[in-house]
């Protein structure tokens, strides 16, 4: 994730694009799996931010490339609390 933040600015606009949008993928599987943690507050802010992020993908990719980075780093620090606060992965994502 680390490394994708960094091209970002060197990266053309379509790749640039492609980053933001797997940083969305990437932030609805942590919500999902925190679903499964029981950790409704994280779920619906990662889900809330990767909504923001998939909507405003294009803008962030043409316009404004420092503002992306920000934004892919602020998804980054979601992304990595969450991991260090549940180190395991999910393996199914079965709720009862």
């Amino acid at each position: 994730m680390e490394e994708s933040i960094n091209i970002i600015r060197s990266a053309s606009i379509p790749e640039r694009e492609e980053i933001i949008t797997d940083f969305a993928r990437w932030l609805e599987t942590a919500s999902q799996e925190a679903l499964v943690y029981g950790e409704g507050r994280f779920a619906v802010m990662s889900a809330n931010m990767a909504q923001a992020i998939r909507v405003n993908a294009d803008e962030l990719a043409r316009d404004n490339p420092e503002a992306a980075e920000q934004v892919l780093q602020r998804a980054c620090a979601m992304i990595s609390q969450f991991k260090a606060a549940y180190p395991h992965r999910v393996i199914s994502r079965s709720v009862h």
